[in-house]
């Protein structure tokens, strides 16, 4: 009898596991890292990443430049001109590894879970994570974080636009509901959101009025990354230090980084007195973007002593489109016919001899150097998404690889010809060498730079532009008035750099859609509202697989190109970097950082280095 009695109660515990068992397995997975391509490359036990010195040592200071001026130190809102650095003043619940596209780890929160649909996201919060003040980082601040992010900043706005609510779901534990599901990017942009807190920004300021982060400010904001600030002069510069209590200094997604003591910041008005700033030594860290400097510039005494190290360091990531954009909320840039003429007038080829040294390679797409890059003529998947469009894109985009017009002297007075063809049927008319329209009104075009550089740049093609009869002309401002109008998209033309990535996503709403065309301060610079465009970014934001973002990509790669909404400029495959030579860096620098160089985030000062130059400097 009592062995019957516990065979059964045997039998129903062991079916009481079952049902255990088959409820767990029902739970979400918590997940420490998550990836959109693949799985992570580091598992939960791992103690760095392999890009960093783990065993770097941490001190010195390092001396960088940045142009312009800064009026506020809220990196949030869409007001005013933020300084440089901010960004290092703050943790994310997720961060991202520098080395794997779409990939992050967990940072403020210790592991993210959702379920199978993709219908929302929780984040597990870490105990220790605290604030500079030492107050605990708790789920009423990430909530508190997502709504003021989203009403302070329409790029926030459009970001998380697909989070609709965020609760507290334990005491460390924090749940974000989408207004959608199959959306597979949405765990990962969750996971970015900077985490604020609520006690700081809910308390007043010094003005006497409770703070907002829509507004600029020049209190000195309360973080809870591995830098705070230490000292702010609005008109020279901004010094960080590091927070030597860092409570992520020991994770593995942290270990090895942020190893400076200080970093500062110090404002030019241009990039030629930041040079000569660092020649004598009054600047550590140089990156080089004009190709005439580094060609002639470098023989200076520090240089050519050894004091000095100039190297062109490889960068593996995606080349990122910079070009000419063109506004179409402007009538005159409407007509494709007149954009496709603009790229035609272009002359990239004898600005790369003349101006660059030959040097760069003229950009072909929006995802170049990736699997996105449109190429050949579409196929499969994307045939099939363009097929369905056909109506509403250029019929070039079934016809013909992109490329863009090469002016060699022996076609240039062709595409000349051309350019002016297409600029005649789009309704200009040549009268005594300049365009007018209908109206009576000539074509003139102005470029809006914030500094000086792109002057020398932009004369030759303005020269060009008169030879089919546009009159061009360059209006330099100030950086603060510079954001002002390109938030307000008061202008005709402006360089822009689109920083795309290799697992795009909901991103792309706001630098291509209808909806950001007329939204303040979004990266929808060329104004575009195309249809046929708002339908592929809601292909791309809701690809079922990587197969299926990869085909919605190239097509929408194929798509901004024939529509010639851009002139594109011109890339390099690295980055110029010239340091004074104190610094140490890991053998591996990561490839897919913005950056590729990874300064701030993974050297360090080498002591023997910074003693040996300061020795050279006593001596000299």
């Amino acid at each position: 009898m009592r062995k019957m009695m516990w065979v059964g109660l045997a039998g129903l515990i062991a079916g009481l596991s079952l049902v255990l068992v088959d409820a767990r397995a029902d739970e979400p997975v918590k997940r420490h890292a998550q990836s959109l391509i693949g799985e992570p490359k580091y598992g939960p036990g791992f103690k760095s990443f392999d890009w960093v010195n783990p065993s770097a040592p941490k001190g010195g200071t390092v001396r960088m430049s940045v142009s312009g001026s800064f009026d506020s130190l809220n990196a949030f809102s869409v007001k005013g001109n933020p300084a440089g650095g901010l960004g290092m003043i703050y943790d994310a619940l997720f961060e991202g590894s520098l080395d794997e596209p779409a990939t992050e780890y967990g940072l403020v929160a210790e592991w993210m879970s959702y379920p199978d649909d993709f219908s929302s996201v929780t984040f597990g919060l870490r105990p220790a994570a605290h604030f500079h003040d030492g107050e605990p980082i708790k789920p009423e601040d990430v909530i508190f974080s997502l709504d003021a992010l989203k009403a302070a900043h329409p790029l926030y706005g459009q970001y998380w636009k697909n989070i609709v609510k965020a609760e507290k779901t334990g005491e460390h534990e924090v749940k974000f509901t989408f207004d959608v599901k199959g959306n597979r990017e949405l765990p990962n942009i969750a996971g970015q959101v900077s985490v604020l807190p609520k006690h700081y920004w809910t308390a007043k300021g010094s003005n006497g009025e409770v703070r907002d982060l829509s507004k600029s400010t020049l209190d000195v904001p309360l973080g809870s990354g591995p830098y705070k600030i230490k000292e702010v002069d609005p008109t020279r510069g901004i010094t960080y230090e590091r927070v030597k209590d860092y409570w992520a200094k020991d994770l593995p997604v942290q270990a090895g980084q942020n190893n400076f003591d200080e970093i500062k910041f110090t404002y030019f008005r241009d990039r030629l007195p930041a040079f000569e700033a660092f020649k004598t030594g009054s600047l550590d860290y140089w990156q080089e973007d004009s190709a005439s400097r580094w060609a002639t510039q470098y023989e200076f005494d520090a240089l050519k002593k050894g004091l000095v190290k100039k190297e062109l360091i490889p960068a593996k990531r995606i080349t990122h489109m910079q070009a000419f954009a063109l506004n179409t909320r402007r009538a005159k840039f409407q007509d494709i016919r007149v954009r496709k003429a603009l790229n035609l007038v272009y002359n990239f080829e004898e600005a790369n001899k003349k101006l660059f040294y030959e040097s760069y390679t003229r950009t072909r797409s929006f995802f170049e150097r990736s699997e996105l890059e449109a190429s050949g003529l579409p196929q499969g998947r994307e045939l099939e998404i363009l097929t369905g469009l056909k109506d509403q894109v250029p019929p070039e985009v079934f016809t013909a690889e992109y490329k863009n017009p090469v002016n060699t002297p022996e076609n240039r007075r062709a595409n000349l010809s051309e350019a002016g063809k297409l600029l005649a049927a789009s309704g200009w008319t040549n009268k005594n060498g300049t365009l007018v329209n209908a109206a009576g009104e000539e074509f003139s075009i102005e470029f809006l730079i914030d500094n000086e550089t792109f002057q020398k740049v932009l004369i030759p093609y303005i020269e060009d532009l008169k030879l089919v009869g546009i009159k061009g002309s360059i209006r330099t401002v100030d950086v603060s008035q510079y954001k002002r109008r390109t938030d307000t998209f008061e202008y005709d033309v402006v360089v822009d750099t689109f920083l795309l990535t290799t697992s795009p996503g909901n991103e792309q709403r706001d630098y291509w859609s209808s909806a950001a065309a007329d939204k303040t301060g979004s990266q929808n610079s060329i104004g575009i509202k195309n249809p046929a465009i708002d339908k592929i970014i809601d292909l791309i934001i809701f690809a079922k697989d990587r197969a299926d973002l990869v085909a919605a990509t190239r097509a929408l790669d194929r798509v901004l190109l024939w529509n010639s909404y851009v002139i594109p400029q011109w890339h390099l495959a690295g980055d110029r970097v010239v340091t004074w030579d104190i610094f140490g860096r890991p053998e591996k620098l990561p490839g897919e950082a913005l950056q590729g160089t990874s300064f701030l985030k993974v050297w360090w000062v080498d002591p023997a280095k910074q003693a040996a130059l300061d020795a050279a400097r006593g001596k000299s």
